[in-house]
């Protein structure tokens, strides 16, 4: 755990000296790097591993507990019920279609459902979700994570450069902002260039796509629970029961009710909101550790690949969505 505290607070030290990098994309890239350095690669494969292996599941549970205190539910129905749909769409065509391609493509493991999973939702914290539901080989959540977070920080450059091509007001900016970029401080860095009105949106918009973790994960739960009952009535037996609504879902589910209630002060969502992103960059800056960049140079073509095309599928299906919503 100590080395995943000094991961966080180098990441901290990266976002102050350089505000357009999000802390929780700092962590990543600081994991990564720690897991490659001579000088640390030893520590993080042998003495430290438990404790990264325990921030990259259990801190990301904490952290997105805590994500659910920032999503204002009277805040999403003040959007509308047109956009409300158009984020449904682009999840489930964005969930559906990458984990399809990725099927297709070959990859191992549960890569194609959590770089899903980040696409669809909410990055990183997605991810992080479902492998817990799906007991998910920590490498490949770490390369899910990976990808995911280098798609994101290209969208920080990117996405502001096509608004005038694309012909979108400030506003629209916003929502496809929102509705495209996996992270939260991701979408906060890409639509902050747009000024506020931008930045209100996305902000609208992404928590709306947060909202829709606890049902995605629940779906996903059911699933495993069909497959290994399945594979037990074949084989004689089973592996543990998996919860339909697991734990730490609940948790996220019970943080809404609480910011719904307007009883928390904006000083105690401020330090949940700090909290929040210390748990989930020391969660990335733990599972960051766990890529193995040799070994992800064997199926490398392939992720870019998947990167590529959901990054096209997620930012395709939101354009023509927010150019519906505002026709």
């Amino acid at each position: 755990m100590t080395l995943a505290v000094l991961g966080v607070a180098l990441a901290w030290c990266v976002h102050r000296l350089l505000p357009g990098v999000p802390m929780l994309t700092a962590a990543v890239v600081l994991g990564v790097l720690a897991a490659h350095l001579p000088l640390l690669r030893a520590a993080v494969r042998g003495a430290a591993r438990p404790g990264l292996s325990y921030a990259g599941r259990r801190l990301m549970r904490a952290g997105i507990v805590l994500l659910g205190l920032q999503l204002g539910l009277d805040d999403v129905r003040r959007l509308g019920w047109a956009t409300v749909a158009m984020v449904l769409v682009v999840v489930v065509a964005t969930m559906l279609g990458t984990w399809w391609l990725g099927r297709r493509l070959g990859l191992p493991g549960d890569q194609p459902l959590l770089v899903a999973t980040g696409y669809a939702v909410c990055g990183a914290s997605a991810i992080g979700a479902v492998s817990e539901v799906t007991d998910s080989d920590e490498r490949d959540a770490a390369t899910a994570v990976a990808l995911v977070t280098l798609c994101g920080t290209l969208a920080i450059v990117v996405l502001p450069l096509l608004q005038g091509p694309l012909g979108l007001s400030d506003e629209e900016f916003g929502r496809w902002v929102g509705a495209s970029v996996h992270d939260v401080g991701q979408v906060v860095a890409t639509a902050q260039t747009a000024g506020g009105p931008a930045l209100g949106e996305a902000v609208l918009v992404k928590l709306m796509r947060v909202a829709l973790l606890a049902p995605l994960v629940a779906v996903v739960a059911l699933s495993v629970r069909r497959g290994r009952k399945a594979e037990a009535g074949s084989r004689g037996a089973g592996r543990g029961r998996v919860p339909l609504v697991p734990l730490f879902v609940v948790g996220f589910l019970a943080a809404v009710a609480v910011r719904g209630t307007g009883l928390l002060p904006a000083e105690a969502l401020e330090v949940a909101h700090t909290g929040q992103e210390l748990l989930l960059a020391a969660a990335l800056f733990g599972l960051g550790s766990a890529v193995d960049l040799p070994s992800l140079t064997r199926t490398g073509g392939r992720v870019a690949a998947l990167g590529l095309s959901a990054w096209l599928v997620v930012a395709g299906v939101s354009y023509a969505g927010v150019l519906l919503v505002a026709g």
